[in-house]
This record gives C-alpha cells, structure tokens and sequence, in this order.
C-alpha cells in the first residue's frame, strides 16, 4: 500500500497521522517545547528530502519517531559543546513540580526513557524498540525493568516526602 503512494502523499500521511506522536517523543526528550517544536519540523524536512520507501505505515511512525530522537540527541551534543548547562538526563526538578510520572520518567537516563516512551506510550515491542534504538530486544528489556524500578523509587520517595 505504501508504496503506491506518492512523496506528497507519504508526506501528507505523516503529518496527518503522526504529528502528535512525533511531537511528544521529541517532548520527551528536549529540555523545552521550542526545541522539540524544531525537532518536529526538522523531521519533517529531513522526510521531505527522504528517497526511500516505507513499507507500511508502522515503518514510517517508526522512522520518524527515530528520527526525532535522534535530533534531540544531535540537540543536546551541540549543547555540551558550546559548553551550556544541559545534564545528560533531561533537566527535571529535585523536586517532581506535580509529582506526576511524566517528570519523573524524564528524569531517567536517556536508554530507559526513550525505552519506557516507546513501550507505554507508544506501544513498542522490545524488539521493535531494540531495531529503533539499534540495542538488542533483551537490553531493551533490562532498560525497562531498571527504568521501572527507578521510577518506583523515585516517586516512593516523592510520596515519603510529601508525608513528612
């Protein structure tokens, strides 16, 4: 089916159905909203000029998601070489703001984050995150289970907090 389409056509597809999830990978992993808002256009563009072919639309979601993840690495690289502040992990609040899951997911290291992302948000299989992210399935795994386990803690120690 995707290949009958035409590069506008493919184009159109991606915007229309995978602006959202494209935007939110890139929220995840940029330090502000104007940064994954480049990113998103910049994936965009580099589709734009893209001369292969998607075999479906799973291979398309899949390629500009890592497309964009890969853009707010390129991001956050040029950061530390103009030598700015920016953590390896995303900058989060010692303090969780609303004490939600989402800040504390983006304050795990980038291999769980973008593993715990791709599984529960967007619904990834470990083997599909592990083509994505070029790890093997069973890495995946043991990113998501030290992510969960993270994740446990650091908000246990939020609600410990918050009683004291």
């Amino acid at each position: 089916m995707m290949g009958q389409l035409t590069r506008n056509e493919v184009f159109t597809l991606a915007v229309q159905k995978y602006s959202d999830a494209v935007y939110r990978a890139a929220m995840h992993n940029s330090r502000c909203a104007a940064d994954a808002e480049d990113v998103v256009q910049d994936v965009y563009e580099k589709l734009l000029h893209y001369n292969g072919t998607f075999e479906s639309e799973e291979h398309l979601k899949a390629w500009l998601l890592r497309v964009a993840i890969n853009r707010c690495r390129d991001l956050t690289r040029a950061a530390h070489q103009k030598d700015t502040e920016l953590d390896e992990n995303l900058p989060a609040p010692d303090e969780f703001a609303d004490g939600s899951v989402l800040d504390a997911v983006r304050a795990l290291p980038e291999n769980y984050r973008n593993a715990i992302y791709l599984h529960y948000y967007e619904g990834y299989t470990a083997a599909e995150i592990g083509r994505m992210l070029g790890a093997p399935s069973n890495t995946v795994l043991s990113w998501l289970r030290r992510a969960r386990a993270q994740l446990h803690t650091m908000l246990k120690e939020e609600i410990e907090d918050e009683v004291v």
